[in-house]
């Protein structure tokens, strides 16, 4: 329980700041607003040395892809891919402790507090530990400053990652997600093509479309409205954004700029990151 009491510490005395130490050192990261500023990284050989010193975190509005991303780093760097939304689901379909206070919770369309997070968060970080490993990369969390100032206290995150869409590409993005009921899968039916504008280039962004098993058991979210969207958009702008001040002041946030659908994204997205020679890349994108 170390992580956790470290954390709930830190969620007491969230005052006082750690500094971070962290694997970028030998890089001006007070530089990297921009992809070009993780070019001249060098780069880790070793798969496994990569897995031991990646701490990431993808930040982005929803809806914008963080767990499609988040995902497939993942595997390419052989690190756990810790999404809080997927801890919660996780929870709710158990018999632990907190699965009938969160069930309520979301019943009754409420956030979820931070201390309940964290827990989970903690939980997950230990298990990590018990495995003997200590890279991962975090999805969904930190979502507000003070959360950050918490994880401040409790890991060195080294990189962030901050994923950014147009708003009309987003909000059609949202309303065109569609799950397997049976498999779980998930797939997007939006087929978004908008014209470049003032100089900014056209984006395309393909649908993905289920195999034809899965095509007559599709369902759309039930907050996936076009009101629901955007009132999302509104929090995150509200409660998020701050987050990314957070980390553009100690120069850990990396901008990305999604620029079509995934295997334009993925490719570009790599190469900021440095990782565009790495031998895995292709598998890691299937």
């Amino acid at each position: 329980m170390a992580v956790l009491s470290r954390l709930m510490l830190r969620f007491r005395t969230s005052s006082t700041i750690r500094s971070f130490c962290t694997k970028y050192s030998e890089i001006d990261l007070t530089r990297a607003a921009s992809a070009e500023a993780l070019s001249s990284a060098r780069p880790v050989e070793d798969s496994k040395e990569k897995g031991r010193n990646v701490q990431w975190v993808f930040l982005g509005c929803p809806g914008v892809g963080k767990g499609t991303y988040a995902v497939r780093l993942s595997k390419l760097l052989v690190v756990s891919h810790i999404a809080t939304g997927d801890l919660v689901r996780q929870e709710l379909s158990s018999d632990g402790p907190l699965s009938s206070q969160l069930a309520e919770i979301v019943n009754q369309g409420k956030l979820i507090s931070d201390e309940i997070i964290i827990n989970l968060l903690s939980k997950r970080l230990e298990e990590i530990q018990a495995k003997g490993e200590t890279g991962f990369i975090l999805d969904g969390f930190p979502r507000t400053v003070r959360q950050a100032e918490i994880l401040e206290g409790v890991t060195d995150i080294g990189l962030v990652i901050n994923l950014k869409l147009r708003e009309e590409a987003l909000i059609a993005k949202c309303l065109g997600r569609r799950i397997c009921s049976e498999c779980g899968g998930n797939y997007n039916v939006a087929c978004i093509d908008i014209k470049g504008e003032d100089g900014s280039p056209r984006m395309y962004m393909p649908p993905l479309l289920p195999p034809p098993n899965c095509e007559s058991k599709l369902i759309t979210r039930s907050d996936d409205t076009e009101e629901v969207v955007k009132e999302r958009l509104r929090v995150y702008n509200e409660k998020s954004r701050p987050v990314e001040e957070f980390y553009r002041a100690r120069g850990k946030l990396l901008e990305f700029d999604l620029p079509g659908g995934i295997p334009e994204s993925w490719t570009k997205l790599l190469q900021a990151l440095n990782l565009d020679d790495h031998e895995d890349k292709k598998s890691a994108a299937a």
